[in-house]
């Protein structure tokens, strides 16, 4: 690898991280966030507002892989993921200084929703940009190498920005950060943008898009020819369905859905959880550059689908795993203790709610929720219609409708055996190194299994899209499935899998979203998708062209 290679990949990467970075701010402080913008409004009502705009984030990165990746196709790949991070740096310091609620009224939730809009629009034009930058100044038979680094960057920023307010908040006190510090990893970020866009200026456009300039073949119309075309739309629908949608479900189940699993379900500290996926994401962050590095030999589509087929193999086993080491008693009265809904089926909703803003008020879907959030297993029994639904517990029977229904069925259920959430046998850790016991250490081991699936269906994919697609239209035909992918079916995953527990009353049937997602791609992949990782991305006689000898 050469200096200038190198260099390529540190510019790279280092604002990919920080852009990242950026983006999980805000889900790690929701909770948060809601109280400070929309504390005009109930609790549960700002919570919902909190969600929604998180959600916007993940909603618009296709528009913003749109936008950008026709920029980037027309003007060229360094100034387009230049414009992206100074619009991400820009919008995440302003939430930093951005007057609350209790200041300046609703204005401050409108402009709070509008910069996440800008958070996401700037990110689905950032990957896409900065993918194909890299790859385009790699050698031929060692881009997955070389993109590999720009993989371990979501993770890394995942990373660091826990570690930032693990940080501030150890250093300056629950009670202060609450107040005024949740504001400082926010306004963190200018440091970075500053450094991100100084080495970002030092660069040369990618010699693969000097060629194309010089040769006089990039498109005039890249959206219409990538996706206005046949022969190029669906290689682009082929790339979602075979390689991306189950990258992008193992990717958030090895991580986002890890943690809300830990703090939501099995109830551990939030300390404890964040210390947990931190170590495993420690650990396990090493295979994005491994698999990177062995997809040159062997080829791209038998580590990303590898790694697809592990994990629909073996999630079951790995969660019921984790859940019996993190909280061994919440998973003793899930095997032992009979909770029953009965309700009328006509009184039972699907609680599909990925923006935060549907109201699920019948009885049912009460009561349902209620046991979900109490990390209850259930099941459902018929009911006469028209009857308010009822939970069912030895022999306590609380109706729905009942006043103080929520504190009524926490009571019952902790009389009936299942645990508080601060019994003791939950796992926690008094310190970053409190590892060398069997309950941190076995959870950490399983959290460490899914990172490394993370990494071997993630540490190959920029080169895989990147290869799919020629130069004209490489930008936006790439970042569109991938943002699909990972907006929309890794972005949408939290709230189908708590659908799918509510609706079922199985603490472990949300990961059939996952695995069935992830057990399609392997089918779609290894029937459609051909393998590219011989391919010469400077040929420009037609849509994958081989590699000229």
């Amino acid at each position: 690898m050469t200096a200038g290679e190198r260099k390529v990949i540190l510019a790279s990467s280092l604002g990919t991280v920080f852009e990242w970075y950026d983006f999980y701010l805000y889900g790690s402080l929701a909770t948060i966030i809601g109280a400070k913008f929309f504390s005009q409004f109930p609790e549960g009502t700002r919570n919902i507002f909190a969600l929604l705009a998180f959600a916007a984030g993940f909603l618009v990165r296709p528009f913003g892989a749109l936008v950008f990746g026709r920029l980037g196709d027309l003007v060229g790949r360094k100034y387009t993921f230049l414009i992206t991070i100074l619009i991400m740096g820009a919008s995440t310091f302003i939430v930093g200084v951005l007057p609350t609620s209790d200041q300046i009224g609703i204005t401050a939730a409108v402009i709070l929703i509008i910069l996440r809009c800008l958070q996401g629009l700037a990110l689905g034009g950032e990957y896409g940009g900065a993918a194909t930058y890299v790859a385009e100044h790699a050698p031929q038979g060692r881009r997955g190498f070389y993109t590999s680094f720009i993989q371990i960057t979501a993770t890394g920023g995942l990373f660091l920005s826990l570690l930032v307010i693990l940080f501030t908040r150890g250093a300056m006190g629950e009670e202060a950060f609450l107040d005024w510090g949740w504001r400082v990893p926010f306004l963190v970020s200018i440091l970075l943008l500053a450094v991100s866009v100084w080495i970002r200026t030092q660069l040369d456009e990618s010699p693969a898009f000097k060629k194309m300039k010089a040769e006089g073949t990039g498109s005039k119309a890249p959206l219409s020819e990538a996706f206005g075309q046949w022969k190029n739309a669906k290689v682009a629908i082929l790339a979602l369905l075979g390689l991306v949608a189950g990258q992008a479900v193992v990717w958030y189940t090895g991580q986002f859905y890890a943690l809300f699993f830990i703090s939501s379900i099995l109830k551990v500290d939030g300390y404890t959880s964040n210390l947990l996926i931190a170590w495993g994401l420690l650990l396990g962050s090493g295979g994005f550059v491994l698999f990177g590095w062995l997809s040159d030999k062997i080829g791209r589509k038998p580590i990303i689908l590898g790694g697809c087929l592990l994990a629909a193999l073996t999630y079951f086993p790995l969660f019921k795993l984790l859940s019996a080491e993190a909280n061994p008693a919440l998973h003793a009265a899930h095997q032992n203790i009979a909770v029953v809904v009965q309700a009328d089926p006509a009184d039972c909703s699907f609680q599909f709610n990925p923006v935060g803003t549907a109201r699920f008020t019948n009885s049912c879907d009460i009561a349902k929720s209620a046991l979900a959030r109490l990390s209850v297993n259930y099941k459902v029994e018929n009911a006469p219609a028209g009857s308010v639904a009822t939970v069912r517990i030895g022999q306590a029977s609380i109706p729905a409708n009942a006043p103080n229904f929520a504190q009524a069925l926490g009571a019952a259920v902790t009389a009936a055996g299942y645990p508080a959430a601060s019994n003791p046998s939950v796992v926690k850790m008094a310190h970053p190194f409190d590892v060398f016991r069997e309950q941190p250490f076995v959870s950490i081991l399983v959290l460490t299994i899914l990172v490394i699936y993370v990494t071997m269906v993630y540490g190959p994919i920029a080169a895989a899209l990147v290869e799919l697609f020629p130069t004209r239209i490489r930008y936006t035909s790439m970042s569109l499935p991938y943002h699909i992918g990972n907006g929309w079916f890794g972005g949408l995953l939290p709230a189908t899998s708590f659908a799918m527990i509510a609706q079922t009353g199985d603490v472990y049937y949300g990961l059939w979203y996952p695995v069935v997602i992830a057990a399609a791609t392997v089918v779609i992949g290894a029937l459609f998708i051909p393998e590219t990782k011989n391919r010469d991305i400077f040929a420009e006689d037609g849509v994958g062209a081989p590699a000229r000898r």
